[in-house]
C-alpha cells in the first residue's frame, strides 16, 4: 500500500570521487521504498551543480533520473525544491520525469497534517553577500549569458566554484548551534507564531535541507526536521501519515543484510 511519504536533501551528485557510489545508493535506497511510497520530496542541492540548456543535458545521472521517471510512470509524485546549488534545473525534471518543481519554501498539506517544506538557503539575512549570489544567479539576464557559454567551459567553472563555495559553507562541521543561532529553525518559528496569531492552523511539521546537520527540534506543538544530508549518513526521513522520523539508509541496510 502506498500510503508514505519520503524526504531527501543534500547528496551533491557530481561532487567528490564518490559521487557514483552515491547516486547508486540513492536508487537502491528509491527501490526499497517503491512499494510503500505515495511521495517523495526532494529539499534541494541533489546535485552540485546543473544548468538546463535549451539542447542539452548535462552529462551523468541517467541511473537517478531513469528509476525517478520509472517510479513517476508507476504513479509516485516527485516534488524537488531547488537548492542554491542546483537553481538553474529550471523544467527539465519537469517535463522530462514528471517532477513538480518548487522555487522556494512552501506549504504543503499531507494526510491532514500541515508541512512547511523548503531547501533552507538564504535564511540568515545578515549573509549579504550570500543573498546578493543569489539574487544574481536567478537573474533571468545571467541565465542567459551563461546558457550562451559552450557547457565545454561553463560546467567547469560552475562547477570549480560549486566546489569552493561548498567547503568554504560547509555548515555541518559546526553541528546544531542551537536553536536561537540557526536560522531555518528561527525562519520555521516566525512562520509558525505568524499563523497562529493570525488564526491559521499551526504547522505539524518543518522540514529543511541545507544545513547537511540531521536534526528534530520541537516548535511549539511543532516539529523542526533538518533532514541532513545524503553524502556521509544517507539520511532521510519518512511519514507515515502520523509521525515523521529521521532514518538512515545505510544503517537500515546494514541492520538488514
Amino acid at each position: 500500500m502506498r500510503d508514505k511519504t519520503y524526504f531527501i536533501t543534500d547528496a551533491h551528485l557530481g561532487s567528490g570521487s564518490d559521487s557514483r557510489q552515491r547516486e547508486t545508493d540513492m536508487v537502491r535506497w528509491l527501490g526499497t521504498i517503491e512499494g510503500d511510497a505515495c511521495r517523495v520530496i526532494m529539499l534541494g542541492d541533489i546535485f552540485d551543480f546543473w544548468f538546463t540548456y535549451r539542447h542539452a543535458v548535462p552529462r551523468g545521472y541517467v541511473r537517478l533520473l531513469g528509476k525517478m521517471a520509472q517510479m513517476a510512470d508507476d504513479g509516485v509524485e516527485f516534488h524537488f525544491f531547488i537548492g542554491n546549488h542546483d537553481m538553474w534545473l529550471f523544467d527539465y525534471l519537469e517535463k522530462e520525469v514528471g517532477v513538480v518543481m518548487h522555487n522556494e519554501p512552501e506549504e504543503m498539506t499531507i494526510d491532514g497534517k500541515l508541512f512547511l517544506l523548503g531547501h533552507g538557503d538564504g535564511m540568515d539575512k545578515q549573509d549579504h553577500s550570500y543573498n546578493f549570489l543569489k539574487h544574481v544567479f536567478r537573474s533571468r539576464f545571467n541565465q542567459w549569458l551563461f546558457a550562451g557559454v559552450h557547457p565545454n567551459i561553463g560546467f567547469p567553472i560552475a562547477q570549480r566554484w560549486s566546489n569552493s563555495s561548498r567547503r568554504k559553507h560547509s555548515l555541518a562541521a559546526n553541528g546544531y548551534m542551537g536553536d536561537n543561532k540557526e536560522a531555518i529553525y528561527q525562519y520555521c518559528a516566525k512562520r509558525q507564531l505568524e499563523r497562529i496569531a493570525s488564526g491559521r492552523k499551526p504547522y505539524d511539521f518543518c522540514l529543511f535541507g541545507h544545513r547537511h546537520t540531521p536534526v528534530c527540534r520541537p516548535i511549539g506543538d511543532a516539529l523542526y526536521i533538518n533532514v541532513g544530508n545524503w553524502i556521509e549518513n544517507r539520511d532521510y526521513a519518512v511519514f507515515d501519515g502520523l509521525e515523521t522520523k529521521l532514518l538512515s539508509f545505510t544503517s537500515k541496510t546494514t541492520s538488514e543484510s
